[in-house]
């Protein structure tokens, strides 16, 4: 999004009945309905929904639709197996605007072989003539440092999170207001606070059909109070009592934090997946994997720098996350973390970098481009001590004696019921 991260408004017909759903039929009692299974496309996939297995939630904005396709089922290492090079890529304030560009790399990955997470703020479900309804902690009712949406909007949003979370894509947040700094910025909220902003994010996502007076659209296919499980905080501001909040409220983890390329560990509670420091070409210092710092780094506070010096930032970019791809590919196989914005700046330099990356990293052998959720799925299916030995590896380190001899030893079975155990029999 824009700076002022403000959706423009523009024509596109509004499907009344999303094809996704299978013609939208409708099971309105309090069972999951029943209906032809679908086979699962790929081994440990999970298998879609039922096609009739769609039970509106509260006004009818979200749904239960079963089961998320395209979740690959985690597994457990095995002894000697070395890790899969995870790679995350997410979007802060992910929403549809005149720039297409959550529908552009929706399609980026479909093509890559990936999926990834998109951080709605919640305020782009919210049009600008309801704004009274949020109530920003240490603001005034309707305040907003981001804007709000208008109708068409919303309509283009929620079209595309609806498609993206039927692809396997991962609905997060990153909240509403997007305040950063002093004077009410979100680093100064308490823990009470941000629960309250929890709320009213997943509140704005409950009920844009009423909120617009889009009675006959179709739902969001997910029931957002157990879709969302994680968040960035604007601006990497105020984690600490955000974490507290989300711990309490559910969250299993948060990525608003900076880390080295190592292998992560829970912290009250909830995974900490944070962006990471990479090597940064031509200079000695690291770099934070989002495109907003590389601009900062490149341009300053500007948003349009020198053309001139653009396709040179954009390739920086690129070749900065690839080095860090890189290292941790040969090395210790740490998962990579990577934010970014939908956005143009230095005309839409960092979008080509990002899109370039996707497509030299997600196809390579061994590599997994996943969301957070699939991510965290992976790691709470793993032996907690093969993990605890993962993170003795430091940046770039990959085991002296090789893979096989370093998880030698055989982990400790999966309980039953949790991520990476067996399958029920059938």
């Amino acid at each position: 999004m824009a700076a002022t991260h403000r959706m423009a408004a523009y024509t596109v017909v509004a499907a009344v009945c999303a094809a996704a759903l299978a013609g939208c039929a409708l099971d309105s009692g309090s069972g999951s309905g029943e209906g032809t299974k679908g086979s699962p496309k790929e081994k440990g996939e999970a298998a879609p929904a039922p096609k009739n297995a769609v039970r509106l939630i509260g006004d009818g904005s979200t749904a239960y639709t079963g089961a998320q396709p395209h979740l690959p089922r985690p597994e457990r290492l095995k002894a000697g197996q070395k890790p899969p090079q995870f790679v995350v890529f997410s979007w802060d304030g992910a929403g549809e605007d005149s720039q297409r560009l959550f529908s552009h790399f929706r399609e980026v990955a479909k093509e890559n072989n990936a999926t990834m997470t998109y951080f709605l703020s919640g305020v782009y479900l919210l049009p600008e003539e309801k704004r009274d309804l949020y109530r920003p902690p240490q603001h005034s009712p309707g305040r907003s440092d981001i804007g709000f949406n208008d109708e068409q909007g919303i309509t283009d949003t929620v079209e595309q999170l609806r498609m993206a979370w039927l692809e396997g894509n991962e609905v997060g947040t990153h909240f509403n207001g997007h305040f950063c700094g002093a004077g009410g910025g979100v680093g100064e909220w308490s823990v009470d606070e941000w629960k309250e902003e929890i709320t009213q994010a997943k509140q704005f996502v409950k009920t844009w059909k009423s909120n617009t007076g889009s009675k006959n659209a179709a739902p969001l296919p997910f029931d957002y109070d157990k879709e969302l499980i994680g968040a960035r905080t604007p601006c990497l501001e105020g984690q600490k009592n955000f974490v507290k909040a989300a711990s309490e409220m559910g969250f299993r983890y948060d990525s608003s934090g900076v880390d080295n390329q190592v292998w992560p560990e829970k912290k009250q509670g909830l995974w900490d997946l944070s962006m990471q420091l990479v090597p940064f070409p031509g200079h000695s210092y690291e770099q934070l994997t989002m495109d907003y710092n590389y601009m900062v780094n490149q341009s300053g506070t500007s948003t349009q720098g020198d053309p001139a010096k653009r396709e040179f930032w954009g390739d920086q970019m690129r070749d900065s996350l690839l080095q860090g791809f890189q290292r941790a590919y040969d090395g210790n196989r740490a998962p990579l973390i990577i934010g970014n914005h939908f956005e143009s700046w230095n005309g839409g330099t960092y979008m080509r970098a990002v899109e370039e990356v996707v497509e030299q990293v997600c196809t390579k052998e061994e590599v997994r481009c996943v969301s957070f959720r699939q991510l965290a799925d992976w790691l709470d299916a793993q032996d907690p001590k093969v993990l605890k030995k993962l993170r003795t590896l430091g940046v770039g380190e990959a085991p002296e004696k090789g893979w096989k001899p370093f998880l030698s030893a055989q982990p400790a079975p999966a309980p039953k019921g949790v991520p990476g155990a067996p399958a029920a029999k059938q």
